[in-house]
């Protein structure tokens, strides 16, 4: 099944306050990302799952930077 990419509900963090935001839209099988400054570019497709286990690491802090950096 192909998606329109132009058709989706593409959304940026509210707190992006800069052209340079990652953009992103679901449908019902996964969520879908892109750079807000070529949104004719490359998109990424991760999975529900793996994008809610991304999401979740995120919050845990686990990319964040070392604090002696």
């Amino acid at each position: 099944m192909t998606t329109n990419l132009c058709a989706l509900d593409w959304r940026k963090s509210k707190r992006c306050d800069q052209s340079a935001c990652v953009e992103v839209a679901a449908t019902d099988a996964e969520v879908l990302m892109r750079n807000s400054n070529d949104p004719d570019g490359a998109t990424l497709a991760l999975d529900l799952a793996v994008f809610r286990a991304f999401i979740a690491d995120v919050k845990d802090g686990r990319f964040d930077p070392p604090e002696d950096v």
